[in-house]
């Protein structure tokens, strides 16, 4: 049997977490929440709050579902009261990136992270093909980084992680910097930049007189195959037209270092925002 304890389990994440290993045999969970509301949601729900130094100092996991902005003070005052040997687990790559949790050499840290059901999918199920983000449906993958501790440890933390995210599609490997390189610099500030200037150029035509209906299926219908032409989908190539206006429009869409989202220093300073601390200065 497995203790483990969430903190911030009457969250959006938390609740993820503890619906999806209450149903899997060998855990015991222990639910933690701070102030009035979030231990009166978890009693609204039927479940009995756990006190937060009692369900850190008996888990062999500590799960931090909380906010990054919150994190790294949830972390100062949970992490001492942590049995050595522990697991702390977090969620978001933020916090470990920026170098703010308490040190400790007798506990492991391990950072986890799912991918979210793929665009390209081969999902049949209707609700299946709806569940977005991942919550029990669809098949998605997850990234994991072991920040500290033994293989065994990394095991364990990835079969929690296969549990929390599962069904698993793959499971991928990383080090904690190649997963900030993930999130926040490509799938936030690059691809949800992009997405959502997107939006806007459809919104923009509909201001210009295009119906919304017929703006909305031809958008999502030409981004669909293109991103299938992009991303290997489909043996198939921009028309010449269409590359000449994709070569055309980068100068005035992208800086020509717009690349540089990438570099340590401009990753550490989005984290810093991300998570409201001060990244410590690299090793």
């Amino acid at each position: 049997m497995t203790t483990v304890a969430i903190f911030g389990a009457a969250g959006s994440m938390g609740t993820r977490a503890w619906r999806a290993l209450k149903e899997r045999p060998g855990y015991e969970l222990l639910l933690v929440e701070a102030g009035d509301a979030g231990p009166a949601k978890l009693r609204e729900r039927g479940l009995e709050p756990a006190d937060s130094h009692e369900a850190a100092a008996r888990a062999d996991v500590v799960l931090l579902a909380v906010p990054d902005a919150l994190l790294a003070g949830i972390a100062a005052n949970v992490v001492p009261h942590m049995r050595s040997g522990a697991m702390a687990m977090c969620l978001d790559p933020a916090a470990p990136y920026a170098g703010i949790l308490p040190r400790r050499d007798d506990i492991s840290y391990f950072v986890t992270h799912p991918t979210h059901p793929p665009l390209f999918g081969d999902e049949t199920d209707p609700d299946a093909r709806r569940d977005f983000f991942g919550s029990g449906l669809a098949k998605q993958s997850i990234v994991s980084a072991l920040m500290q501790g033994s293989e065994d440890d990394y095991a364990q933390g990835e079969a929690i992680a296969r549990d929390l995210f599962g069904p698993i599609l793959r499971s991928h490997r990383v080090t904690v910097e190649q997963m900030a390189l993930l999130e926040p610099a490509l799938s936030e500030t690059v691809a949800a930049t992009c997405v959502t200037v997107i939006r806007e150029a459809m919104d923009e035509a509909v201001r210009r007189g295009v119906p919304p209906e017929a703006a909305r299926d031809f958008l999502l219908g030409h981004v669909r195959i293109e991103l299938a032409i992009v991303f290997g989908e489909l043996d198939w190539q921009f028309s010449v037209g269409a590359k000449r206006a994709i070569e055309e429009a980068r100068g005035v869409l992208f800086r020509p270092d717009w690349r540089r989202v990438f570099d340590p220093e401009e990753l550490r300073a989005s984290v810093e925002r991300i998570a409201g601390v001060r990244c410590e200065p690299a090793p």
